[in-house]
Order: C-alpha cells, then sequence, then structure tokens
C-alpha cells in the first residue's frame, strides 16, 4: 500500500515537472503543419500518465509539435486490450503506425522518439 502511493506520488511529480518545463513548440508554417497532422493522423501512442518514459515521448510530441493520439493503457481497458492483443505486450511507451494498411508496433521511448523525429524534425 506504502510502496503504491509512493509510486502514485512520483508519478504526479513528474507530470508537474514536466508541465513546469516543457520545452518550445516547433514552429511550422500553416500547410506544413497541416501536412504534419495529415500524416500523423494514423498515429497513436499507448502510455501511462505518470510512467517517466511515457512522459519523455510526450515531451517529444510537444516539442515536435506532433498532433498525435494518446491512449491511456492503465485506465482505459479497451486501450489495453488493444496493446496487448495487437501489440503483443503490455508495455508502455509503444507507438502503433499504421502505414500502407499496415499496422506496426513500435516500444521503446528512445527508439519511438528516433522515429518522429527522423520523419517530422
Amino acid at each position: 500500500m506504502l510502496i503504491k502511493a509512493l509510486r502514485v506520488g512520483l508519478g504526479q511529480l513528474i507530470v508537474f515537472i514536466d508541465f513546469l518545463t516543457r520545452p518550445k513548440k516547433m514552429q511550422r508554417s500553416a500547410e506544413a503543419q497541416a501536412e504534419v497532422k495529415a500524416r500523423t493522423a494514423n498515429l497513436a501512442l499507448y502510455q501511462f500518465h505518470g510512467c517517466p518514459f511515457c512522459v519523455k515521448t510526450r515531451r517529444a510530441l510537444h516539442r515536435l509539435n506532433l498532433p498525435i493520439a494518446l491512449r491511456d493503457a492503465k485506465n482505459d481497458a479497451q486501450a489495453r486490450q488493444e496493446l496487448e492483443t495487437q501489440g503483443g505486450k503490455i508495455q508502455v511507451p509503444c507507438l502503433r503506425i499504421e502505414e500502407n494498411g499496415q499496422v506496426s508496433w513500435l516500444y521503446e521511448s528512445k527508439a519511438i522518439i528516433a522515429w518522429l523525429e527522423q520523419r517530422f524534425a
């Protein structure tokens, strides 16, 4: 019970510090941002709100100004089930990528951030 309370408290502290130190968004022209929005329409990030690796990944999304859908795999039973059955395991962060009718699942915050920077930076 005490351990769970510490984990929840630490998670909330991490989210608060992230809010205070959030990086500036990348600026794009309206046309370029519309193109980014279209290219990110088939992406979704499965995450836990207080997970430090998920916070790191969300910071990259914010910095790169990417409108990617967030799915709460901790509190949303449907998102958790999708992650487990389609992705193969319950591990966050996980980026669901749908391209050319194919769906792939990318795990690990460093790999996700590198993939996003390669395509959108």
